[in-house]
């Protein structure tokens, strides 16, 4: 093992890598009580049982998922980044396409395992990278800044700490309600742990809410906290059996935001934790195809188990900072979450108040891509600006980028920098014109 992820060439332990593989997963364990509750609608009310997935067996594709993609990640790229259901995607999966669209989460799943075969072709057909330099920088950073104010508005939402108005469309809720100001107080208690950049601090920051839930009587305490595994048979396979429903112009758009969101997630993360790590080779990411690979495959399995799409992690930095740098931390790091497969009781106090802090400070973390824009070019600057504001406001990822890719040809035909357009981009401004004509 020692001489398998080059201990010695990178100069690291077996008791470094171990703590940095917690360190990881500590960071990242928010998400197996957060995607459940997201995927299954479990804060919409008022909707008929078939809309609603199975918290218990989303709990177990979760942690599955990110096992399954975090292990084969460190065997196969030997890179210390771990993988699990994306934020964002989870999001996108549940509000805009199940509960927006009106779509079959059993369907849902089928277009998530189907963005993962075609995730797996285009890696291996070497084409990945090249769609993903068709797309302007800018857009780039405006997708992935546009789904942190969309994930805070959820998180907000949720919680109540914003409600609906007839007047202003959207107002501040009501502060003194229990269950609002738990969510505020988890988010200031969230906030000061980023703040003095304690390691897992979101995670943190939800045990601490949930404690505090629970001695004040507004979440009730579990009755055990270890169980036996929750049965995963709502979920698993479905995407199998569904997968004939996805051959429609409406699921065409939701496979390619899967694809578009998990592309350039999962690329800005393998850079970003590579060149933290020290693993960047004249600006080249070695073994990138390996690491594109396993990511690829883990989000075709993660739609097997019955969850969104699995992808990159950069709270693997954290791990990294803590002395990861071979797959080894990646491995330990997938281990855990399959220790935490007994741990699904504490699903029972992960309420809205507790996962509101989390989607909120995500969504801080996501945004700071906005300073990379250039906000003085207009023409590149409007397809940033409405790709960004609109996800929120439509309360669709998907809408948001269909409407900046729309603008982005407009633009520059208009300012004479129509050849610097990508025929990609001229494709894509075609099949979302195409999208909001027939199916808007």
């Amino acid at each position: 093992m020692k001489k398998y992820f080059e201990f010695d060439k990178l100069q690291t332990t077996f008791r470094t890598e171990t703590l940095a593989g917690f360190t990881t997963f500590l960071s990242m364990a928010y998400i197996l009580f957060v995607n459940p509750s997201i995927l299954s609608l479990a804060d919409t009310e008022g909707l008929p049982d078939s809309m609603h997935m199975d918290q218990g067996a989303i709990f177990t594709a979760t942690a599955l998922a990110a096992a399954f993609g975090s292990i084969m990640m460190g065997i196969l790229a030997k890179y210390p980044i771990a993988l699990a259901p994306g934020m964002g995607l989870n999001a996108f999966f549940a509000y805009s396409v199940v509960l927006g669209m009106g779509v079959p989460w059993e369907t849902a799943l089928a277009g998530v395992f189907a963005s993962g075969l075609i995730f797996i072709c285009l890696t291996v057909g070497g084409i990945r990278e090249k769609i993903i330099n068709a797309i302007p920088i800018e857009l780039k950073y405006a997708v992935g800044a546009g789904i942190g104010l969309y994930i805070t508005f959820i998180g907000m939402k949720n919680s109540e700490i914003i409600v609906a108005s007839e007047s202003t469309f959207v107002a501040l809720g009501d502060l003194s309600k229990g269950s609002t100001l738990l969510a505020v107080f988890g988010l200031i208690v969230t906030i000061i742990l980023l703040v003095l950049r304690v390691n897992g601090g979101i995670f943190i920051g939800m045990i601490v809410t949930a404690i505090v839930g629970m001695l004040t009587g507004l979440i009730n305490t579990p009755t055990s906290i270890i169980a036996p595994i929750p049965s995963i048979e709502p979920t698993f396979g479905v995407a199998i059996s569904h997968f004939g429903d996805v051959f429609n112009l409406d699921m065409l758009v939701v496979i390619l935001t899967f694809l578009f969101v998990a592309f350039f997630d999962t690329t800005g993360t393998l850079v970003a934790v590579a060149t933290q790590a020290g693993l960047m080779k004249d600006n080249k990411l070695p073994r990138a195809g390996k690491a594109l690979l396993a990511d690829s495959t883990a989000a075709a399995a993660g739609a097997l188990f019955g969850t969104s799409t699995t992808t990159a992690y950069i709270e693997s930095t954290a791990g990294v900072a803590a002395g990861g740098r071979s797959g080894f931390t990646s491995v330990v790091t997938g281990l855990f979450f399959l220790v935490a497969l007994f741990f699904s009781p504490l699903l029972t106090v992960v309420t809205s108040a507790v996962t509101a802090p989390a989607l909120i400070v995500v969504g801080v973390l996501m945004v700071a891509s906005l300073r990379l824009i250039k906000w003085d070019e207009f023409e590149t600057a409007v397809p940033a600006f409405f790709t960004l504001i609109m996800m929120p406001l439509t309360y669709s990822i998907a809408t948001g980028i269909a409407i900046g890719f729309i603008f982005y040809p407009i633009t520059m035909l208009f300012k004479g920098r129509g050849k610097e357009v990508h025929p990609v981009m001229y494709g894509l401004f075609v099949i979302f014109l195409l999208y909001f004509i027939f199916l808007e």
